[in-house]
């Protein structure tokens, strides 16, 4: 396992050849190296990268935890979606506790954004990596989102 140091403390990075295949937030400290994964998640930190390219395979799941990691890697860096707003797309409304949970078993947090998922009304709750650290992912895309506008 790879560890990258980040502004939200030292990420784990597992992979399988070239493919991410977990992270893991306050992983302890250990090797950094050279892999496409631990390079894209230190361009992402640095305002760099908004968009992952690194190939990912998220072992286990259930059929509906896939469908809502597979929903959460559709929303663009900057922007936000709400727990509801997954549940219905996924054509349970009624779901959105669930979609929660399913977010808190995304086994490649920061790649698959679990983070840009909050609550009604934009409303901060829930996050693996603590909501500190959700705040700290929600800032630094605003900040790289609105640099990138005014250029």
């Amino acid at each position: 396992m790879f560890v990258v140091e980040s502004p939200i403390g030292p990420l784990g990075v597992a992979v399988e050849g070239d493919t991410v295949v977990g992270v893991r937030f306050a992983a302890r400290p250990g090797p950094s190296g050279s892999h496409p994964g631990v390079a894209q998640l230190m361009a992402y930190f640095a305002g760099e990268l908004t968009d992952f390219t690194v190939p990912v395979e998220m072992p286990g799941g259930s059929e509906f935890e896939r469908a809502v990691w597979g929903e959460i890697a559709k929303i663009p860096y900057g922007e936000m979606v709400t727990y509801g707003a997954i549940a219905t797309a996924l054509g349970d409304p009624g779901a959105a506790r669930a979609v929660g949970t399913a977010c808190n078993h995304n086994p490649v947090p920061v790649i698959v954004p679990c983070h840009r998922v909050v609550g009604a009304g934009g409303k901060m709750v829930g996050f693996g990596g603590g909501l500190d650290r959700k705040r700290k992912l929600l800032e630094l895309e605003a900040r790289v989102s609105l640099a990138l506008l005014w250029g």
